[in-house]
């Protein structure tokens, strides 16, 4: 009964993995405090999620994408920013494709066929417009014009235009990424002036959502660039591990009442999981959205029987131990050495001793203030430990790989 066609685990990126765990802070911020609160005109900042890889950054907004267009908001495409590329372009092409949502290009108002005509030049130029100096608007401000002009019509639509852009540290030129933060931070705050009946006259946001989702490295470059603006402008958070309690509440229903599957007789089947199958998989992805979807993925194939075992669990396990360490390796390996040297210091002291005066004296550090700058970074950027009167690590898929023989088996 199991086969590819109807595996519903998904590891791989930016994909909204139909067996979903956790995540529900950030999923309730959206349905409860972000769209409400556009919705009635109230301000909102834009939303930085920023974490290691394969903590879930893309899934977690593309399902909130997807809870969006189903309630008609919206929604632009998933935008990839490669490297080296003009973000520019990329974000003025899906400002377009948003004006085509809200019928723009149908209207008659000379300032919306100017916006979208400036639009539609940075589509094909970006920021080459700037570095040419050529006569008009700069492309940011053109960006931030056709974005108004498509919050005004979601003002009237009552709905929300929602715009995604993801691996946003891969904006490597500097100007490019200032123009973007300032034309996204721009229509967030801007406030268009409506009339009430009776003749009265109010200002209100704009019903604009800006989601941006990348490495932590790059909430250090934007702060560079815009200060307290940008910490005005966007909410940021930092994703960790998903608790164990979440994860095996995801597999409750392979536990009971069993995932259902066509059973090629035009029926359906259902696909049940031990609870010792369940602890296993819970055990052995150590709360990371990439690894728990994996380690799924595996078990799903180590069988074609209607029960997946404990025995299966650990068998497909074996088969992605490679993939499992080679994912925790590039988290580390992107580390700067000073970070490196300071976990690796941490893992190698018995968790009743990691303060964070044994744990410099063990990276080499003259004094304990010393390690301090790194210890921040690794918690309040990374995520990757907490700090305390003893330190632990948050992060524990990176725990496990420096402090045992995880992902091996015995």
């Amino acid at each position: 009964m199991r086969d590819a066609r109807d595996n519903p685990f998904s590891p791989g990126a930016d994909i909204v993995p139909e067996v979903w765990a956790g995540r529900t802070e950030q999923l309730s911020d959206w349905r409860d405090v972000v769209r409400p609160r556009l919705i009635a005109g109230l301000p909102e900042r834009g939303r930085t999620i920023l974490g290691e890889p394969g903590l879930g950054k893309s899934s977690l907004v593309r399902r909130i994408a997807q809870r969006a267009a189903e309630a008609g908001d919206w929604v632009t495409p998933q935008l990839r920013i490669p490297s080296g590329s003009d973000p520019l372009k990329l974000v003025a092409s899906a400002i377009l494709q948003l004006a085509e949502q809200a019928e723009l290009p149908a209207a008659r108002e000379r300032r919306i066929k100017d916006a979208l005509g400036r639009v539609q030049t940075v589509a094909v130029s970006g920021i080459s417009l700037t570095v040419r100096a050529q006569d008009g608007p700069e492309p940011y401000s053109a960006l931030t014009a056709l974005l108004v002009e498509v919050g005004r019509a979601a003002i009237e639509r009552g709905n929300v235009a929602l715009i995604h852009l993801d691996e946003v540290q891969n904006i490597a030129d500097e100007h490019a990424l200032s123009q973007l933060l300032i034309a996204l931070g721009d229509a967030v705050t801007h406030e268009e002036p409506v009339e009430l009946p009776g003749g009265a006259s109010v200002r209100r946001s704009l019903p604009i959502a800006v989601y941006l989702t990348g490495l932590p490295d790059f909430e250090d470059r934007a702060g560079a660039h815009k200060g307290a603006t940008f910490a005005r402008r966007f909410k940021t958070t930092v994703l960790t591990a998903i608790d164990d309690d979440d994860i095996a509440a995801a597999l409750q229903e392979f536990v009971l009442p069993g995932w259902e599957v066509p059973d090629g007789a035009g029926g359906i089947g259902r696909i049940r999981m031990e609870e010792a199958a369940a602890a296993a998989i819970v055990e052995l992805c150590r709360g990371e959205p990439f690894l728990f979807q994996l380690a799924g993925e595996r078990a799903w194939y180590a069988s074609g029987e209607a029960t997946i075992t404990r025995a299966q669990v650990m068998s497909g396990w074996r088969g992605a131990q490679r993939e499992a360490a080679a994912h925790v390796e590039r988290i580390l390996t992107r580390l700067p050495p000073r970070e490196r040297a300071f976990l690796e210091a941490m893992a190698g002291l018995p968790a009743r001793e990691r303060r964070l005066s044994r744990i410099a004296a063990e990276a080499g550090y003259a004094k304990a203030t010393d390690a301090g700058p790194t210890s921040q970074r690794l918690d309040t950027v990374r995520g990757i430990i907490d700090r305390g009167k003893l330190y632990s690590f948050r992060h524990r898929a990176v725990e496990a790989y420096l402090t045992s023989d995880w992902p091996n088996l015995a």
